[in-house]
């Protein structure tokens, strides 16, 4: 959006047109600091935003929120007790397109109580879907997934790890026998 200013003189009619200098892609309509907010579904407080800092980009050519200084969300079950929660060192939000993207230290929490860890991540909420081309590391437990990407429903429990390989834990107390393997042999 461009602010012109116009100068008409009495003899002949003279304008000049002056930019201001407002870029809507480059220039937030609001910003928020030390943000702690809680978003009710149907009257009943169901998530909690924490940020550091918050600005809204509401005139730009594709509107978004952008959060530089961390975002920490959380899901409560009825009792206000959380039941997941998401964390990055950066987001952005992307109105039109219903798309987030976490940037960097990237976890989640999911409802089933696994660990997702990655660098960047997508949650398309027209799609309900949630994915990354990154690094990925899921832990439940004492077991560890990993892969080289991933995608899956937005509830975290229908996914699916592109180039996995698994951590799967081993207890040294175990005692080769009890592995169905014999003991060596003593030396002759």
């Amino acid at each position: 959006m461009l602010l012109f200013c116009s100068i008409v003189s009495c003899s002949r009619e003279k304008k000049e047109e002056v930019e201001i200098g407002f870029n809507p892609d480059s220039t937030y309509t609001m910003k928020a600091v030390d943000v702690v907010t809680l978003v009710s579904d149907s009257g009943v407080t169901r998530y909690k935003v924490e940020t550091h800092e918050w600005y809204m980009f509401g005139e730009a050519s594709e509107p978004y929120w952008y959060f530089p200084k961390k975002l920490h969300l959380e899901k409560f079950d009825s009792l206000f007790r959380v039941e997941a929660s998401v964390d990055a060192d950066t987001a952005y939000f992307y109105q039109r397109r219903k798309l987030w993207k976490l940037i960097g230290n990237v976890r989640v929490r999911s409802l089933q109580g696994e660990q997702f860890e990655t660098s960047v991540l997508y949650w398309d909420q027209n799609t309900e879907k949630i994915y990354s081309d990154q690094f990925i590391r899921i832990t439940k437990g004492e077991f560890v997934n990993t892969g080289q990407g991933f995608e899956s429903n937005q509830a975290l429990t229908q996914y699916r790890i592109f180039n996995s390989a698994a951590e799967i834990p081993f207890d040294e107390r175990s005692s080769s026998d009890s592995m169905g393997v014999a003991p060596p042999l003593p030396p002759t």
